[in-house]
């Protein structure tokens, strides 16, 4: 098994898309899917003034995973994105390392309407896909 023992890396977050999701396709003809989702929370400071933080998550899904995610969600949609924590490098348009952290998506669940709102009686897709995430972009 290549799993390591005792160790877990698995990524749970619920938000909103900040924008479309952008669906593209590999040589090979994998679909692969790039999005970001916010996550927020409230608390009130020393003063009792109510302070808000947003966290901005950049998110890839690959496969079938990645379709239904260019499909369905646009931006402000609702979602449920279950995933692993990934950091890899690329090389920039100058030939300058980068490093990237993302969460590689697994599964997903809509949480509410296409187009975002939430509260939505439609069915849903639910999609799971643990294929292994394709390593030749370079982004």
């Amino acid at each position: 098994m290549s799993r390591g023992r005792g160790t877990v890396n698995k990524v749970i977050l619920v938000g909103r898309l900040g924008a479309d999701p952008q669906l593209k396709y590999t040589p090979s003809g994998r679909a692969n899917a790039n999005f970001n989702i916010a996550t927020n929370f409230s608390w009130k400071d020393q003063d009792g003034n109510k302070q808000d933080k947003t966290d901005w998550h950049r998110v890839v899904a690959w496969g079938k995973l990645a379709e239904v995610i260019g499909e369905w969600l646009k931006k402000g949609s609702y979602v449920y994105i279950e995933g692993k924590l990934q950091t890899r490098s690329y090389d920039d348009s100058n030939g300058v390392k980068k490093w990237i952290t993302e969460v590689v998506a697994t599964d997903m669940e809509m949480l509410g309407r296409k187009g975002g709102e939430a509260g939505s009686e439609e069915p849903q897709p639910e999609i799971e896909d643990a294929g292994e995430e394709e390593s030749d972009l370079p982004f």
